[in-house]
């Protein structure tokens, strides 16, 4: 029963909640960004770059024999390439939409400082300093 309880603390412990519901949104963001940078920003890309696809770009280490149903042993750097600009597509796409979620927040008002608290040494000062105006 010990177990028990303890894995219901663990799991209902709040940082545990937090991180399942950002897993959660960002899967769901996950697509919405994917769908942006395949439906929005590849096609305009594509045009601009003439049509290059590198996914067909490779290394040919052994030829396939299709009759004996063996593929082809190769490097795809093209595939690696187009990930890459994939990713970098991506993540600029990211940066872009958390930067204007962060514009759109308001900034928080900074409180004002409090009066620092006087040391010792000048509090005994300060009631040297009165003792002597006093008495002249």
């Amino acid at each position: 029963m010990a177990i028990i309880k303890e894995f219901k603390e663990f799991a209902m412990r709040g940082n545990v909640v937090d991180l399942a519901v950002g897993v959660i949104i960002g899967a769901a963001f996950g697509k919405i960004v994917t769908s942006l940078v395949n439906d929005v920003i590849m096609p305009p890309i594509g045009y601009l770059t003439g049509g290059i696809d590198f996914k067909n770009l490779k290394i040919l280490i052994k030829p396939g024999d299709p009759a004996k149903k063996i593929a082809d042993v190769s490097i795809n750097y093209g595939n690696f390439i187009n990930t890459v600009i994939e990713f970098l597509i991506v993540a600029f796409c990211i940066f872009m939409v958390v930067k204007a979620i962060n514009s759109l927040k308001k900034p928080e008002e900074v409180a004002p400082a409090a009066d620092p608290v006087p040391t010792n040494e000048e509090t005994l000062l300060t009631e040297i300093r009165d003792l002597l105006a006093k008495k002249a």
